[in-house]
């Protein structure tokens, strides 16, 4: 179920001044098993945002060789990182738990309601756009997840809103969220999370690392604005640690296929610290707003393990935002930006 109920109430009709609030994450498999993992693959990798390759050439390689070994690895790593209590995946735990939690900040509000969808997989976009409509909502909030703003996140996640937009007759009025790359109480709840991660180490880390997805070089020189945005975090979160450029280098995780993406690749210059003499790092990936397989996975795993064996002593996984105050202090704070003028008292900062 996407929608989160606020109250008891009887849901309004349309056009009663409902406001509803959609946030909006990339999107994971419904379980680890090969078929369910290839299903969601075959979705993600088949988005011409993602992969701008012509269909008539990526399609056989897709649905032939990458869909044939990728998704029983894919499988396994989310079978290392499941949430085996819930029988989901971390991300879609968390990105439930964060509209809860901003559902919790406007429950006084009964005519401000908070659902929540993924780009790929389940519950989908759609699916949260028709419980808000049922709701009686007549304006929605669409926050897409992606603090750094690309073609291949927030311009997909709002393609799909639309999509669905476009088959209704009677059709909501629509927000979407800006990105947000050096929003104060972004970059604010990202220096917590690093301190409050510092503050439970017996020694201090020599580095910390930042980490984003990275993206393909073309796509960059095509006019996608990513490189710039990461740059903006990672130069307001240095500013607010105080730290510099060596005490937080900024590198790009998550190559995917031949071509060159954008450097300094996480991975190997993680392994490579050792021989440096750095042997303790914390590792940051501030363009998850939700822990995943990503950040879980590849780097809590795969990236941890090469560290050790080049040599390294510990390796501190600051944790995503989450659930955490400050995510539903950030969300509330975006949130509220974004319905001036439709609520007068929209605006009040948390």
């Amino acid at each position: 179920m996407t929608f989160i109920h606020l109250h008891d109430a009887p849901a309004a009709p349309l056009g009663s001044g409902r406001i509803g609030i959609l946030l909006v994450n990339l999107g994971t498999p419904d379980d680890t098993s090969f078929v369910g993992v290839r299903r969601y693959l075959s979705e993600f990798l088949s988005d011409r945002r993602v992969i701008e390759a012509p269909p008539a050439l990526w399609q056989p390689i897709l649905q032939g060789v990458v869909l044939t070994t990728r998704p029983r690895r894919s499988a396994e790593a989310y079978r290392r990182i499941w949430d085996n209590s819930s029988n989901e995946s971390p991300l879609r735990v968390y990105t439930r738990a964060q509209a809860e939690g901003l559902a919790q900040r406007f429950a006084a509000d009964e005519d401000i309601v908070v659902a929540w969808g993924m780009r790929y997989g389940t519950p989908s976009v759609a699916s949260a756009v028709d419980e808000l409509l049922r709701a009686g909502c007549d304006r929605i909030v669409a926050m897409p997840l992606y603090p750094q703003y690309s073609a291949t996140t927030t311009a997909t996640a709002n393609d799909q809103l639309f999509r669905h937009l476009m088959k209704l007759r009677r059709q909501p009025a629509v927000r979407t969220l800006p990105p947000f790359a050096d929003h104060p109480a972004y970059i604010a709840a990202l220096a917590a999370s690093v301190r409050t991660a510092y503050a439970a180490l017996p020694e201090r880390p020599q580095m910390l690392v930042t980490s984003f997805h990275g993206l393909p070089n073309e796509y960059v020189r095509k006019g996608d604005p990513y490189r710039e945005e990461c740059e903006r975090t990672v130069t307001a979160l240095r500013a607010s640690l105080s730290m510099n450029e060596e005490e937080a280098p900024l590198t790009f995780q998550s190559r995917f296929g031949p071509a060159k993406w954008l450097e300094p690749y996480t991975a190997p210059f993680i392994a490579a610290l050792p021989a440096r003499g750095v042997t303790r790092i914390a590792v940051l990936m501030p363009g998850f707003m939700a822990d995943c397989i990503e950040t879980l996975d590849e780097i809590g795993n795969e990236v941890r393990e090469e560290f050790m064996e080049a040599g390294g002593r510990e390796l501190t996984l600051v944790p995503c935002l989450n659930d955490a105050v400050e995510a539903i202090d950030l969300l509330e704070t975006l949130a509220r930006n974004e319905m001036r003028g439709w609520r007068e008292d929209a605006s009040s900062a948390p």
